[in-house]
């Protein structure tokens, strides 16, 4: 696939370039180009993302780093099977936990939620990070939802992060599902309250919680663009109207005007 000329490979994290350290230099180089192709289009265009992630996996595929970018590649793709295949290769190479949540999240997009609530109480959660935790919860309080357990999925997300009045990472998206089991469960005030602590939390634009509370205050939001475009199209409609009007008029007065010289001509005549 190509490569664009302003892709060096040096924009890939450091500790992924040591990890590259261990193949020859020109097919590190190749490897860490496709892995930067992947960070570039996962978010925009995951099938582009996932076609430079098989080809990184073609070049390397012994290189732990690669198996997580192409599994988190095939994860924006929705190939769940594939995702966790190499998130599990990952993990075995690194010996690390940090990929748990997303293992159980592609549990839960192969349909197996009962497999997702496995996973979040198995040991491995206590050895996650604070922001490992909280996918971990988010992902359990997803599984309770395909299963249908409303109210479960509202009491695991009920945690000191959610009550927390300090803003992390995870808040908005913490809060907004919250708010979002609320209003599955018809409980619509206490999930405006919510929706709009998330907005209060959304720094950077990550959720549409605004969209939704908006939505629940029965704001509706227009397009000022195709407002102006529809005016416009408008006033030409009328200009062209005026304007065949006016041909129109112009049209009978040539013509009463031409009747009227012919009946002079023929007083004339008869004169």
């Amino acid at each position: 696939m190509p490569i664009p000329e302003d892709v060096t490979g040096d924009e890939i994290d450091s500790d992924v370039r040591q990890e590259l350290q261990s193949l020859p230099k020109t097919l590190a180089e190749d490897v860490a180009k496709n892995l930067v192709m992947v960070a570039r289009l996962i978010d925009e265009d995951p099938e582009g993302a996932y076609g430079y992630s098989r080809v990184a996996l073609r070049l390397a595929s012994r290189v732990a780093a690669v198996r997580e970018a192409a599994g988190f590649a095939a994860y924006a793709s929705q190939k769940y099977g594939e995702a966790l295949a190499e998130f599990r290769a990952a993990r075995r190479m690194t010996g690390t936990v940090e990929l748990w949540p997303v293992m159980a999240d592609c549990e839960r997009g192969l349909g197996r939620p009962e497999k997702a609530l496995d996973m979040a109480g198995a040991p491995e959660v206590h050895k996650l990070d604070k922001a490992g935790q909280v996918e971990m919860r988010l992902v359990a309080a997803g599984a309770r939802r395909d299963m249908g357990q409303l109210d479960a999925a509202i009491v695991t997300l009920q945690s000191p992060e959610l009550a927390s009045n300090s803003v992390q990472p995870w808040t908005a998206r913490l809060r907004y599902a919250y708010a979002d089991a609320l209003l599955a469960a018809g409980r619509e005030r206490e999930a405006r309250e919510w929706f709009a602590k998330a907005v209060e939390a959304d720094r950077d634009g990550s959720t549409d919680a605004s969209d939704r509370l908006a939505e629940l205050d029965g704001v509706e939001f227009v397009d000022a663009l195709a407002e102006d475009a529809a005016d416009a199209s408008g006033e030409t409609a009328e200009s062209g109207e005026t304007a065949e009007s006016g041909e129109t008029a112009e049209s009978g007065e040539a013509d009463r005007s031409g009747e009227s010289d012919s009946g002079s001509a023929e007083d004339r005549d008869e004169d």
